[in-house]
């Protein structure tokens, strides 16, 4: 009878929570983005809500059958399949040709030429959804409880917003740039703007090229990339409605990092930092590849890989950076796409594929060669493993910027890169104690903290569920006009108010003066 109740309760206790199963619309970003939102799949596939991702017919990494979800697919019409083939060498070209003024104003625009096409894009997809009658009321009818999405694109705020939904970003960027300057105060003179690789402590010039760049970004960010989306919101919803607006009342930002990697600044009570969520303990190595990490002795072991995009480099790169690792007694294992270097060494394995974070988590690695994107940044933290970076685009040089500053990473120029440059730098971080003590003082202040960061947005997502949103986390201060946010109307209005004050007992003083002087002339 003791067994038949325990069990009585354990069916009810699992009825209840699937019960309380949420249904979750997901707006994802290709590429690197998918893999931090497919672990937040994962977790919440796990703990029983029904899932359903949005994805394009062209997605490279989307599947369209999975156990995880169910999807729909929006045709995006004629996309370029070869867009990052055909514009990654020609990034790479025009970074070897050196830090020049006219060369980082020509990499800015071809790049803010290629991702205005893509937002573009996004919004022909969005109003494709929009326009299908029987896909929209479908959703509408499905009832979800919230929207998940990725607000590097803007397609998952204009659909959270038809559909009434409440909504949680998944973020570190949005089409604006870095997602605290669309959210947070974020005063200049300590807060560095992504791309000019400062820290929070600048002087007078760094503080005046802050301001400057931040201004320049802001406007071509608006003026490339928002504009798309502005249009499409007064289109579908009025010309009173502003999309910027829509992205600031999002619910919940969980925010892919945290201040063992961001310098301190202000925040927002909205803002839930999940740095490293994607990070877990290393696992058992495949036999072969253990057996290759086993063999470097007391050496240990390089890995190198450049992530999900920059599968291989520049052909004469590569020939570089095979010779500098062919002089090392260390074992090294590169993900390398591309034709096998010429100047091979003996001790380096090239695989199309690896196991990173297993890698970065095991006892015989000792340096990690990486771009600096911030998914393998964070593991690397995570696993306390020092940095030789390889910057290459995007947000990759502020990140590489932050760990060197930090005493945990050597940063190579890409436009200066041969196999002398790169095997200093090798030799520099794996012999100087510093890099790996810093970042194991920074792998235990990650580690300490009362909840893990997985489980921490897990929370916050159920929590608006639970409650149909966040308004009480949202500041009013978004709907407050830039005069009434900076008090530019108290401060004129008290400045006029001291200056009429000022003027009338000028003239009250000087008028009794007047005629106190008038009295004394008199009884002279």
């Amino acid at each position: 009878m003791h067994y038949s109740t325990i069990l009585g309760l354990f069916i009810l206790l699992s009825a209840l929570s699937r019960s309380y199963a949420g249904k979750v619309l997901v707006v994802p970003v290709d590429g690197s983005h998918w893999i931090n939102m497919k672990v937040l799949i994962v977790e919440l596939h796990s703990k029983g809500h029904n899932i359903t991702v949005v994805r394009g017919s062209s997605s490279w990494y989307i599947e369209e059958k999975s156990p995880l979800y169910t999807s729909i697919t929006v045709d995006t019409g004629e996309f370029d399949d070869d867009f990052m083939e055909k514009f990654l060498p020609h990034l790479l070209k025009m970074q070897r040709q050196g830090r020049s003024f006219w060369n980082e104003m020509a990499l800015a625009d071809e790049t803010y030429r290629r991702f205005t096409e893509i937002h573009q894009q996004i919004c022909n997809m969005t109003a494709t959804m929009f326009e299908n009658k029987t896909l929209m009321s479908a959703l509408k009818d499905a009832a979800y409880d919230i929207v998940l999405a990725d607000p590097a694109f803007g397609g998952g705020v204009l659909l959270a917003h038809r559909l009434g939904l409440p909504l949680v970003l998944n973020v570190r960027w949005t089409m604006y740039g870095e997602a605290h300057f669309d959210i947070a105060p974020s005063p200049l003179s300590y807060i560095p703007v992504t791309g000019l690789q400062l820290t929070d402590k600048m002087t007078f010039s760094q503080r005046v090229m802050n301001v400057m760049t931040y201004i320049m970004i802001l406007y071509k960010n608006s003026k490339y990339f928002g504009s798309h989306y502005q249009e499409f919101t007064q289109k579908y919803f009025g010309p009173d409605v502003d999309f910027f607006s829509l992205l600031q009342d999002a619910d919940i930002w969980l925010m892919r990092n945290d201040f063992t990697f961001e310098f301190p600044r202000p925040t927002m009570p909205n803002i839930v930092y999940m740095g490293g969520f994607q990070c877990k303990p290393a696992k058992p190595l495949p036999d072969d590849l253990e057996k290759f990490v086993q063999s470097s002795g007391e050496h240990g072991v390089i890995i190198m890989t450049l992530g999900t995009i920059f599968g291989q480099l520049l052909s004469e790169i590569n020939d570089e950076i095979a010779a500098a690792f062919a002089q090392l007694p260390q074992k090294v294992i590169w993900r390398h796409t591309g034709p096998r270097p010429a100047s091979l060494g003996n001790n380096t394995l090239i695989v199309d594929w690896l196991p990173q974070n297993d890698l970065l988590g095991h006892p015989q690695t000792k340096v990690f060669v990486a771009h600096g994107g911030t998914n393998g940044v964070q593991e690397a933290i995570y696993h306390g493993v020092p940095i030789v970076g390889l910057p290459l685009a995007f947000d990759q040089p502020d990140n590489l910027s932050r760990m060197q500053a930090k005493g945990t990473a050597k940063i190579v120029d890409f436009a200066t890169l041969d196999r002398n440059v790169f095997l200093e730098a090798l030799k520099e971080v794996l012999h100087k104690p510093s890099y790996r003590e810093n970042m194991q003082r920074l792998s235990r202040l990650h580690h300490d903290q009362p909840m893990k960061p997985l489980d921490r947005a897990i929370f916050w997502i159920e929590f608006v569920m639970r409650n149909r949103g966040a308004p009480h986390l949202r500041t009013q201060s978004f709907r407050m006009s830039w005069i009434e946010y900076h008090s530019i109307d108290v401060i004129l209005t008290l400045t006029a108010t001291l200056f009429i004050f000022t003027f009338v007992t000028f003239y009250m003083i000087r008028y009794f003066c007047l005629v106190l002087f008038r009295k004394k002339v008199k009884r002279e």
